[in-house]
């Protein structure tokens, strides 16, 4: 059976900003490449997928990336080598830029899986926000 999809609220629909350009492809889920990275990486990705233009181009410095996702300068390595990797984005200091995701995603490294709880019928829908903070803190429930 078919599920009919009706927007929840249709005076919130989303739209392409006015300024800047973000997007997700779904492929990301979808193909799996979320499930091979570490939830810095992750974290990391879903940055610069949001502060890059339409040629996917961010000049946010590293110290300011690790200020703001809270990552220390290791960490912050380790999930840029994370997503070069697997061919989802180029860094040259200090520009980074988001790629068009491969056809054939590169297989990477699997990180252990992370626990997701998933919401109950009449709960408040989960933000962005409590969703990352749970991929960075394993185990923690939202």
């Amino acid at each position: 059976m078919a599920v009919t999809k009706v927007p929840l609220d249709p005076t919130r629909l989303r739209q392409i900003p006015l300024e800047g350009f973000s997007w997700i492809d779904r492929r990301f889920v979808r193909a799996g490449c979320i499930n091979r990275l570490s939830p810095e990486a992750i974290l990391l990705y879903f940055f610069l997928a949001t502060v890059s233009d339409a040629q996917g181009l961010s000049f946010y410095a590293d110290p300011t990336i690790g200020k703001i996702l809270k990552l220390n300068p290791e960490e912050l390595t380790q999930a840029r080598a994370r997503l070069v990797a697997a061919e989802l984005i180029l860094y040259r200091y200090p520009l980074y830029q988001v790629l068009e995701l491969p056809r054939a995603l590169k297989d990477v490294p699997r990180s252990p899986p992370i626990p997701c709880p998933a919401p109950t019928l009449g709960s408040d829908p989960l933000t962005i926000g409590k969703v990352l903070e749970a991929a960075k803190t394993p185990g923690k429930s939202t």
